[in-house]
């Protein structure tokens, strides 16, 4: 049984994992436990005065929404909110809570690992549900392709006036296009050709590719690690799949421009697709453009969905499934001016 003087609020503060903030109602700092201390990357002193945002890249709270319910004097809680802080994004579930002389008290907790693991694995598989789906559309839709071209060949055969078959070539270029859209959305049809060999042969050809088409006002900047172990893919399909996303990042800075990031790096203890590896290759595209608009964000990976006037929407869906085919994962966080997307491929040894 504990005896002796109890410890006081400050102690009980300074000894908590989670990070503990006061902010006054302009959001300026008036305390930051350790935890928030070393959340935020900056000392105590530092911190007093300072309104929150200021101290972030990036900072996902309803600011409105959290007023709206102190003001009522109501709680609030935000389960899912993203703060970025050196260029480090972070994750947290975020509590507020209104005290006496406009002060208000904020709890940011690190996001239930599990919880984050199960978000992942729902949206995976509704990704997946939606490109089943779009390829037995697809498939309906190629069946009768081939009969309308055909059609249209006859007819074009049978047509006595010349003229008339300008009106047969256009229906058989349409059923063309039709096709390739729909050979697009079933994905690669060929099995994958595995290697061992080092992935920077692929992120090094991408980098010589993109070179070529870049204009002069994007920089392209290669951050390899040379301790990287080769491991086993296809590199005409990682390929793919890391153009994509690079040209991706190309189109977003054309009219603007600034700095594309290829990096690669080694993952640690890493699960993918429900197994446990000790190494993982981690390629990151990164770039200092607009940001993915945050209502695209939770389908992006969806077939037909884009951000670009123009796009397909195919791209993503397809660099998807091809890394896993590999058994690996593509993630990605955005927000103004940053977005990086990382591609995770196991290390079997």
């Amino acid at each position: 049984m504990a005896t002796g003087k109890l410890p006081d609020a400050g102690q009980i503060l300074n000894s908590l994992i989670n990070s503990i903030l006061l902010l006054d109602e302009t959001l300026a700092v008036h305390y930051a436990n350790p935890a928030a201390q070393q959340l935020l990357a900056q000392s105590s002193r530092k911190l007093f005065g300072t309104p929150l945002p200021e101290l972030l890249g990036y900072f996902s709270l309803n600011i409105a929404l959290m007023r709206e319910s102190l003001n009522a004097g109501q709680g609030f809680t935000d389960n899912e909110v993203t703060l970025v802080v050196d260029s480090r994004a972070h994750i947290l579930s975020l509590t507020a809570q209104a005290l006496p002389e406009g002060f208000i008290l904020i709890e940011l907790a690190p996001m239930d690992n599990q919880r984050r693991l199960s978000q992942e694995q729902l949206q995976h598989a509704q990704q997946v549900a939606a490109r089943d789906l779009v390829r037995g559309l697809a498939h309906e839709i190629k069946n009768p392709l081939g009969g309308l071209r055909g059609a249209a060949q006859l007819l074009a055969k049978a047509l006595p006036d010349p003229a008339l078959t300008e009106y047969t070539k256009v229906i058989i270029e349409q059923a063309d296009r039709l096709r390739n859209l729909v050979d697009r959305l079933l994905g690669p049809q060929r099995p994958g050709q595995h290697i061992t060999q080092s992935i920077h042969q692929v992120v090094e050809r991408v980098c010589q590719l993109v070179s070529l088409e870049k204009p002069d006002n994007v920089t392209l900047v290669r951050d390899y690690d040379p301790s990287l172990p080769e491991l086993v893919h296809d590199p005409e399909q990682v390929e793919q799949v890391l153009l994509n996303i690079t040209r991706n990042a190309l189109q977003a800075l054309r009219e603007t421009g600034g700095t594309i990031t290829l990096r690669t790096r080694t993952a640690f203890q890493i699960t993918l697709h429900g197994s446990r590896y000790r190494l993982a290759a981690r390629i990151d595209i990164e770039d200092d453009g607009p940001g993915i608009p945050a209502q695209l964000q939770d389908t992006l990976f969806y077939p037909m969905v884009s951000g670009r006037e123009g796009g397909t929407g195919l791209g993503l869906s397809i660099a998807r499934n091809l890394i896993d085919q590999h058994c690996g994962k593509i993630e990605f966080n955005s927000w103004p001016g940053h977005t990086e997307f990382s591609v995770y491929l196991p290390i079997r040894q």
